[in-house]
């Protein structure tokens, strides 16, 4: 298996968010400008990149206002479910050692059975 096999195989949720997140960035940043230039434009001014009324100011009130309600999240419940426990929850590591655990006593139960026939 490549390196690049691998780097999919193991990171590919992350890869895909990350890819999602650039993208809409760049179309955010597209679109914004062409409605932040024809809002200037429709009140007489021209619009411009930085100072306290250019788009730099609008795009970053924008961004934040979705990116943490979205993107953040993701990331968030991501990284959150990589590392953190949550008693029972099947996406929890946890669970997979309940199981053994409950199958090994099933198991075991099942063994004894067999030698009381």
């Amino acid at each position: 298996m490549s390196r690049l096999e691998r780097i999919w195989r193991d990171y590919s949720l992350s890869i895909v968010i990350g890819a999602l997140f650039l993208s809409s960035m760049l179309l955010h940043t597209i679109f914004g400008y062409w409605q932040y230039a024809s809002d200037q434009r429709s009140h007489g001014q021209e619009p411009t990149l930085g100072g306290p009324d250019g788009y730099a100011v609008y795009f970053g009130e924008w961004t934040f206002q979705n990116w943490q309600s979205e993107f953040l999240e993701v990331l968030l419940l991501i990284v959150a479910t990589k590392y953190f426990i949550h008693k029972g929850s099947p996406e929890s590591r946890d669970g997979s050692d309940e199981m053994q655990a409950a199958i090994e006593r099933i198991e075991k139960k099942l063994d004894a059975m067999e030698k009381a026939r």
